[in-house]
């Protein structure tokens, strides 16, 4: 998850350190495709910059859509009343028609007042004078969108933090079902938390499957692993089953299909090399946790090159049709997936 050499999750946690130790910038731009770590900074400032009595005079939090450039430097430019600083937080700050006017402040911020812009799944330009203002005088969370190979590792992270284990095909599992969206990852653990013995340190794959609403048998997880084994049997089953729940989007089926199968072609790349590779570097190329090693040793062996290149290439003609092209509006989503399935399999 790093973006112009920065770690995301690094830098978050050091700021939220600074600030509970009340050390503060004086502006803080909090902007990405991804709300969780500008929200968590954000929220971290609202809590700890000011004392709950200090709150009334000196707090002001606006919405972009209601405020124009002017109202916000001049609120900035107040002194604080009775206390050593104010705070002052622009939310949705992308819907601001005059935005960049917010550099002629930042410019010359004041060291009383803590300035916050925070910007929802959008991102300030870089090549203008407001981005380039803060990164002079302030901080800049950018947050990138987490990539589907990148959420396992993110989720197994994220319960570490939390003092808790979670088994691989337990993190497997929670991903498909909460995709790539931080925030919900977030709350369906609380959910699942609550509802598992207090003092549970261990999440398996049984909780999740309980508490979250997903059934691990009827799972993309599980049509990938029966498509690396070529289990027809299976993979058909587990096809038909995914392409008739309500909840099924052939395109997110897609996206799932791609990144294995990418994964295969890129670790038939790394065996190529004649050298037996490492768990490293077999960890580097794959992204997942050795737990699934042995699949992709399997899935190399049962698609190889020629293969594999086929099978991305249905993938994108998959796509298309998923997406309405070529195809009758009498053939269901559900439909599609089944006919790839069996496609996969006669690659």
């Amino acid at each position: 998850m790093a973006k112009s050499g920065v770690n995301i999750e690094t830098q978050t946690r050091d700021l939220i350190r600074d600030i509970r130790q009340k050390k503060f910038k004086p502006v803080y731009l909090l902007m990405g495709d991804e709300p969780y770590y500008p929200d968590q900074v954000c929220q971290a400032i609202l809590d700890n910059c000011l004392e709950e009595w200090e709150q009334d005079f000196n707090q002001t939090v606006c919405y972009g859509s209601d405020v124009d450039a002017a109202t916000v430097i001049g609120a900035a430019r107040r002194f604080p009343m009775m206390a050593e600083r104010q705070l002052v937080v622009v939310k949705e700050a992308q819907l601001m028609k005059d935005l960049e006017q917010l550099s002629l402040y930042c410019a010359n911020p004041l060291d009383s007042t803590v300035f916050v812009a925070l910007m929802h799944r959008a991102s300030a330009d870089k090549r203008k004078a407001f981005y380039k203002s803060v990164q002079k005088v302030g901080v800049v969370v950018d947050s990138p969108a987490v990539r589907d190979y990148e959420i396992v590792g993110w989720i197994t992270r994220y319960y570490a933090g939390r003092g808790l284990s979670i088994d691989p095909p337990a993190a497997q599992l929670l991903a498909e079902s909460a995709g790539t969206d931080l925030g919900t990852i977030v709350a369906e653990t609380d959910k699942l938390l609550k509802n598992l013995p207090e003092g549970t340190t261990q999440i398996r794959v049984e909780d999740v499957e309980k508490n979250v609403g997903i059934s691990r048998q009827f799972s993309i997880f599980e049509l990938t692993k029966a498509l690396s084994a070529r289990d027809a049997r299976q993979a058909v089953k587990v096809a038909t089953y995914i392409g008739n729940s309500a909840r099924f989007a052939m395109p997110a089926a897609i996206s799932a299909l791609f990144t294995h199968f990418y994964r295969i072609l890129k670790y038939e790349a790394l065996l190529s090399k004649g050298e037996r590779p490492s768990q490293e570097e077999k960890a580097a190329v794959l992204g997942v946790s050795p737990y699934f090693f042995r699949e992709y040793d399997m899935a190399v062996r049962n698609y190889p090159l020629p293969q594999c290149m086929r099978v991305i290439s249905l993938l994108s003609e998959f796509d298309f049709k998923g997406k309405g092209g070529h195809v009758s509006q009498e053939t269901g989503a559900g439909e599609l997936l089944v006919e790839l399935t069996a496609l996969i399999l006669a690659a």
